[in-house]
């Protein structure tokens, strides 16, 4: 192969891996995703007996301008052997927010705080195991 058809495709190839992922995800919706990428209520794939103590509970208090959102994940911290490793806190974009990271040697609850300023529309919280991957539930602010 001379230097010319290398370096053509050598281009191409770069530009096949900045071009196509963003056409395939391009059509996908947040919906489509779950059960795949991530587990819901709706769509728990194949943890269907686990939606109980895998999705994440929002609460939200709202006073003036400021928001304290709690999120609770109704699992057992079993040490390092089956625990919540972190609660995920998305706006309505699926842009990051904020997190909070558990230590199952400590954190007896998987409970998280955030408290977020002038803030409407869609929360997106995942619960992260360790075991039995991601689930996502939201609500609307």
């Amino acid at each position: 192969m001379n230097r010319r058809n290398l370096i053509r495709l050598g281009v191409a190839g770069l530009a096949s891996g900045i071009i196509v992922p963003k056409l395939v995800l391009a059509g996908a919706s947040s919906s489509s995703m779950a059960g795949g990428v991530y587990y819901t209520k709706d769509a728990p794939g194949r943890w269907s007996k686990k939606a109980a103590g895998h999705l994440p509970a929002i609460e939200l208090d709202k006073n003036a301008d400021k928001i304290g959102v709690r999120i609770v994940t109704g699992h057992e911290m079993k040490g390092y052997e089956h625990y919540i490793v972190k609660h995920i806190l998305l706006n309505q974009d699926f842009e990051f927010l904020d997190e909070k990271l558990f230590d199952p040697m400590k954190d007896s609850v998987p409970i998280s705080t955030f408290e977020l300023t002038n803030y409407s529309g869609t929360l997106h919280a995942l619960s992260v195991c360790n075991k039995h991957d991601t689930w996502l539930n939201f609500i609307e602010v």
